[in-house]
């Protein structure tokens, strides 16, 4: 049904380009096209609230997480350890997140994390895509680069030409598939890296890491979407998931 839709889709977009006297049914039947896509979509978060999250290990959402100008604003406070999750927990799945980090800054987008009181972070389960500014935070110049924005964190490295630096927006989409064991990033609009996301291949990569040892990371295969605190300000925005 999915690839129809797309296929669908294509078939309008392009004979809509070489015809544009359309009928009014034909332009009617062209946005219940597009209807039906959109609702494939649950969206996270609008910019309107926060009704889909919560902070990790806790009830409510955090008072250091505001609504600002249409996006999550994470704003340190003097504690740390302020991390928010998704209230519903997701297998296979797209999500598509917008992200734009301070100046000096660090965060990360985290999946499939359990939350239980055993693992005091959502990212002693959770893996990571990182959320850093490249040119001015240390994390940058260790690891190989595997700990630069938009990587798979301590795994797999992000090329600098897909980032935007501090200050403006990147759009990072996350695929997780259990049923085909794929991961795939795409940082503004490239695809820059697919992975396994379970069995020994997964598992070796979680061995050459600095997770290696840890008892849960990894390990769960449904869990929370993630959002860290890492101690500097940080945005989110356009946050839509689609389940696989």
């Amino acid at each position: 049904m999915k690839r129809l839709l797309s296929v669908l889709i294509l078939v309008i977009i392009v004979s809509g380009c070489k015809d544009n006297s359309k009928t009014s049914e034909e332009k009617i039947a062209i946005e219940e096209v597009v209807e039906i896509a959109d609702s494939e979509w649950t969206v996270l978060f609008d910019g309107s609230n926060f009704d889909n999250w919560k902070g990790y290990l806790k009830e409510e959402m955090h008072p250091e997480w505001t609504i600002d100008d249409g996006a999550m604003l994470f704003t340190p406070g003097e504690q740390g350890g302020k991390n928010i999750i998704s209230k519903d927990k997701f297998t296979n799945f797209v999500l598509s997140i917008e992200w734009k980090i301070s100046e000096g800054g660090n965060s990360g987008i985290f999946w499939s994390v359990f939350e239980d009181e055993q693992f005091s972070e959502a990212y002693q389960t959770g893996p990571e895509i990182q959320v850093l500014d490249n040119a001015k935070h240390p994390d940058a110049k260790v690891a190989g680069g595997t700990h630069k924005a938009g990587s798979l964190y301590d795994m797999i490295a992000c090329p600098d030409e897909n980032i935007n630096p501090a200050g403006e927006w990147n759009v990072c989409v996350l695929e997780i598939n259990h049923k085909t064991n794929l991961g795939k990033v795409t940082m503004n609009g490239k695809e820059i890296m697919t992975f396994p996301v379970h069995g020994e291949k997964w598992d070796n990569m979680v061995t050459n890491s600095k997770f290696n040892g840890w008892e849960g990371f990894g390990k769960y295969q449904t869990g929370h979407i993630g959002l860290q605190d890492h101690g500097d300000k940080v945005w989110y925005r356009n946050i839509k998931i689609r389940e696989l």
